[in-house]
């Protein structure tokens, strides 16, 4: 189920980025795209009764494999977050400067301008 939820998120953000023409409902389909995959990733590394990953002295290395929780897609959503909130200012950055330069945000104008 909560799978179900994190592929709905991913599509409401992929429709946002297919069919709006507003460059601002573009970036924010973006955003719930990507917060959807960034759920799904956690969700994937995690274990019900889960332990946190770093050995002691006296404990097997097997059963603590079988208890422990995977921190590989915990670093790549953290990894993800920051090269996605550099995406996000450029994507900002750049829909500045074109409402500054043709006064819309609308991607049909905006294709009708180009000479």
């Amino acid at each position: 189920m909560v799978y179900t939820l994190c592929f709905m998120l991913i599509a409401v953000g992929l429709y946002g980025i297919l069919v709006k023409k507003n460059l601002v409902k573009i970036i924010i389909g973006f955003v719930i795209m990507e917060a959807g995959a960034h759920l799904l990733l956690i969700l994937i590394g995690y274990r019900r009764g889960g332990e946190v990953p770093i050995l002691e002295k006296g404990v097997a290395a097997i059963h603590f494999a079988q208890k422990s929780v995977d921190p590989v897609p915990q670093a790549l959503v953290l990894t993800s977050i920051v090269i996605g909130l550099g995406i996000l200012a450029l994507m900002v950055a750049m829909a500045i400067r074109m409402y500054e330069r043709f006064h819309t945000f609308d991607i049909n104008e905006l294709r009708r301008l180009k000479g």
